[in-house]
């Protein structure tokens, strides 16, 4: 009797702690560590390699992130991959499946993982956007057939290893990639943070340190450069994922296949030419960054004087400041409310206005589609040359540069 209940002991004490016995901190210690490795198989399987094609994985290591994401996510390879390369074609469209400028901010914070699961629906997207992603028999008879039995073996081995607080890990687990990739990555990744680059669309970076959403925080980075496999492009900034795969490339397990070009300058040409345009043309967005960093720092210049002459907190400092703020952007980024104010600043300022005019005429070298390179060669050698007669150094300098540059 006494064996007998020593064995019953055993299992109650068994089904309520699991076998493992863990402690609290052992318990998180666990969480924290396998809610990483879903997200370090989310943007460096799912994302960097499988949408974006930015690397290749041995088969091992692709093999292994696949079982990960089926045991601890149920999502399915082709889904995720149609849905989020649709994401990039239609970006901020309507027919963007997860985008908070045309659907809420609060919609895709929420709603966030609603959104993606109606879209995995849409076997049009899948059909188009899928190309590419594993189909073999393991693929078609396993992950796609029995997606939620992963994450139902998954509940098993929680509550085998911990007991009833595994019900609990499993639900973090469950709700990690929904909360941080579904809703924040989608929803605040196109709403609020920093831009270094001025992106075809309203993508921002939330934090310099992408660390707890695996460098998926530098969203602004990435769709700025979506075939680049590393995301990070600052001195401080911080990209974990980009981590990883380099330690990968290292041990020969995957292969990068690009990342963001870095303008070099290498000896200034007499006159910009053919192959001035291509390196203009490939760091657009480098040089467009510090196009807008001269105008920033002209207009800081200006409030500064405005203050030495006593014009401090007046409607005329107040304009400024905006320019400062919203000047850099390309005009469809800029807020209709504010461009009356804006109009106001570059008539009051004749330097920022020509700043301004300049930057729309340089961008036209790459947004126009219906011109030829060797026109574009001419009206790159007139922009540089009325660069160099403004009078503005700025200018005059970053003329120079572009003459320096090399792709």
């Amino acid at each position: 009797m006494d064996s007998l209940m020593t064995v019953f002991d055993a299992m109650v004490n068994g089904l309520a702690h699991g076998v493992l016995a863990a402690s609290w901190w052992q318990v998180l210690l666990f969480t924290l560590v396998v809610t990483h490795i879903t997200i370090a198989a989310v943007t460096i399987y799912l994302h960097r390699a499988q949408a974006h094609r930015a690397l290749d994985l041995h088969p091992a290591v692709s093999h292994f992130f696949r079982f990960w994401l089926w045991l601890t996510t149920g999502m399915v390879t082709r889904e995720w991959v149609a849905i989020h390369r649709k994401h990039h074609a239609k970006c901020e469209t309507e027919e963007d499946p997860h985008s908070p400028q045309t659907r809420g901010i609060k919609t895709v914070l929420l709603q966030g993982a609603e959104l993606y699961r109606a879209e995995s629906k849409n076997m049009e997207t899948i059909s188009k956007f899928s190309h590419g992603t594993p189909d073999d028999w393991i693929e078609r008879n396993l992950y796609t057939r029995y997606s939620w039995q992963g994450v139902g073996l998954m509940l098993l081995i929680n509550l085998t290893l911990f007991g009833a607080i595994g019900a609990a890990v499993w639900a973090v687990q469950m709700l990690w990639i929904p909360i941080n990739a579904a809703g924040i990555i989608n929803g605040l990744g196109h709403w609020w943070g920093y831009r270094n680059f001025e992106a075809p669309d309203a993508s921002t970076n939330i934090s310099p340190w992408g660390v707890m959403i695996g460098g998926e925080e530098l969203h602004n980075n990435h769709h700025t450069y979506p075939t680049s496999a590393k995301f990070s492009v600052k001195p401080y900034e911080f990209d974990i994922g980009w981590v990883y795969i380099s330690l990968l490339s290292k041990l020969g397990l995957a292969t990068v296949r690009k990342t963001a070009p870095e303008l070099k300058l290498g000896a200034i040409r007499p006159v910009a030419d053919g192959k001035t345009l291509e390196a203009v043309i490939a760091n657009r967005y480098e040089l467009m960054a510090k196009y807008g960093r001269e105008m920033r720092r002209h207009c800081r210049a200006e409030l500064k004087r405005l203050k030495a002459d006593g014009h401090q907190n007046t409607p005329k400092w107040a304009r400024l400041t905006l320019a400062k703020r919203w000047a850099h952007r390309d005009d469809d980024r800029i807020p209709n409310d504010v461009r009356p104010q804006l109009q106001s600043a570059r008539a009051e300022h004749p330097v920022l206005d020509k700043f301004l005019t300049m930057r729309e005429e340089l961008r036209q070298l790459w947004t126009r589609t219906n011109v030829s390179a060797e026109q574009l060669v001419i009206d790159l050698q007139a922009w540089c040359k009325k660069a160099e007669e403004s009078g503005v150094a700025a200018l005059q300098e970053f003329s120079l540069k572009l003459r320096a540059a090399h792709a």
